[in-house]
C-alpha cells in the first residue's frame, strides 16, 4: 500500500506497538487535532457532518490553487470524544498540505493497518472510512 509520507508514518507508528498501546497512542494524537481558524468558528454552519461518527465530527477541505492542488483539513470534534478526535488527527497529520493527487490514491481501507480493530468498535472504524470518503469527495469536488 502507497501512503503519503506523514500517513506511512502513522501507520507505521501504530503497527510498532501493541494494542493497548495503540488505543493510547490514539489518545495522544487526539489532543494533537489543531484548534480550527476563526472561518470556521460555527462548524455546523460552515463545515460538513460526518453523520457516521459516534460523536459530533465536522469538517471542511480546502484545495491550493497551485499546481500540486495541496490539501488542507480542517476538523472539529468535542475534547469529550478522545476516539474521534484521534481519527481526525490521523487525517489531518497525514493527509494536510499533501497533493490532491495523492489524498485520491490513499486505499479507501488505509486505516485497517492502523491495527485499532482490536482497540475500538467496528463503528467507530465506519466513521474513520466515512471520513476519508468525505474527505475524498470534497477533494473531487474542488478540482473538477
Amino acid at each position: 500500500m502507497t501512503l503519503p509520507p506523514q500517513l506511512q508514518e502513522l501507520v507505521e507508528d501504530f503497527a510498532d506497538v501493541g494494542p493497548k498501546e495503540r488505543l493510547e497512542l490514539l489518545l495522544e494524537l487526539s489532543r494533537e487535532l489543531p484548534e480550527l481558524p476563526g472561518r470556521y468558528a460555527d462548524a455546523a454552519d460552515t463545515m460538513e457532518q460526518v453523520h457516521e461518527c459516534q460523536s459530533p465530527l465536522f469538517l471542511a477541505v480546502e484545495v491550493d490553487d497551485d499546481a500540486d492542488r495541496r490539501v488542507h483539513l480542517f476538523f472539529s470534534a468535542p475534547p469529550e470524544a478522545p476516539t474521534t478526535r484521534g481519527f481526525a488527527s490521523i487525517m489531518h497529520t497525514g493527509l494536510d498540505g499533501e497533493p490532491a493527487a495523492e489524498v485520491l490514491a490513499v486505499p479507501d481501507d488505509f486505516y485497517t493497518a492502523l491495527g485499532l480493530a482490536q482497540a475500538v468498535s467496528p463503528l467507530r472504524l465506519r466513521g474513520m472510512a466515512a471520513m476519508l470518503a468525505r474527505i475524498k469527495n470534497q477533494v473531487r469536488a474542488a478540482t473538477a
